[in-house]
């Protein structure tokens, strides 16, 4: 059964399945050089992801764009947020730094995000695009995976990053309907499932990719039945990871699930016909994010 968290917790004692040893091999440090001399932003340190240590010692980077700046008050994410005051242009050259980080990491899977910027005209969808391009002419061979926001639900921001062929194109719906005024405010679940949908229609090549988080309060019930609409609109992989409270300023934990719990969505999500599941405590939307590709091209 899931471990239940008191309401009241100030200092939660995280099970044994839940720690991890401190970053600091040379490949870390050398991922971390790369990313600091080109001013860029990854959304491994913005979002605390307890996978940085494992993943930057395999030269891989969820590269952020737009900024470190986000418009959206998600009541789960620590990225900072930004106001009419605190929020810059976007930066034309940040697409190329991209694209030579991609170079000089040796990716063959490079996994770009961002911030919610919809204050920008197009939500960013040309920055996206930039990037794509500099990726492709700095690193022709590299795959690429997009995690993007939901674009305010505009269908046409979708067409121009699509426009791209990307490889993976990734939104994540984070939690439960029940739970969406809570934990995404500003945020709506038929509006990301949109995004879905339309990909498919647009591009239906593409991999269609999303995440959520349990311990928020979620039942099972609830999980399945998200499962049950991701697979209705077409959706190939999913992941499902443990919510884990990156400060007080952020939602409190509800409970945490065991990795037997975990395995369990895992078998139900591959009975529903996913393509892959990733299914673990420590699993967020790019962790192992070439094997999603690799294995969804074994099936097809």
């Amino acid at each position: 059964m899931a471990v239940e968290v008191p309401r009241n917790a100030q200092n939660l004692v995280k099970p044994s399945w839940l720690k991890v040893r401190a970053p600091g091999s040379p490949e870390y440090l050398e991922t971390k050089k790369i990313v600091k001399t080109l001013k860029l932003h990854t959304v491994c340190e913005e979002a605390q992801c307890p996978n940085i240590g494992e993943c930057w010692s395999h030269h891989t980077a969820t590269f952020m764009i737009m900024g470190e700046l986000c418009t959206r008050k998600c009541h789960f994410c620590s990225v900072k947020k930004g106001t009419s005051e605190t929020l810059q242009a976007l930066d034309p050259f940040e697409p190329e730094r991209v694209g030579l980080a991609v170079k000089e990491l040796g990716l063959k899977h490079a996994v770009i995000t961002s911030v919610d910027r919809d204050d920008v005209a197009d939500n960013g969808a040309s920055h996206f695009l930039k990037t794509i391009k500099a990726i492709r002419t700095h690193a022709p061979g590299c795959k690429i995976e997009l995690l993007i926001p939901d674009l305010k639900g505009t269908r046409k921001d979708l067409e121009t990053i699509l426009s791209a062929k990307v490889d993976v194109l990734n939104h994540n719906i984070e939690t439960v309907p029940r739970l969406y005024k809570k934990v995404r405010p500003g945020a709506g679940y038929i509006r990301s499932l949109s995004i879905h949908r339309w990909a498919k229609e647009i591009d239906p090549s593409v991999i269609t990719k999303t995440g959520i988080m349990v311990g928020l309060g979620e039942t099972k019930e609830e999980v399945l039945a998200v499962m049950d609409d991701l697979r209705a609109t077409g959706i190939d992989v999913m992941t499902i990871g443990q919510y884990l409270r990156p400060s007080q300023k952020q939602l409190p934990v509800r409970e945490f699930i065991t990795p037997e719990e975990f395995k369990e969505y895992e078998t139900e999500g591959m009975k529903r016909g996913f393509k892959f599941v990733e299914s673990g405590p420590f699993v967020r939307s790019s962790y192992h994010a070439w094997k999603h590709t690799a294995d969804v091209a074994v099936r097809e």
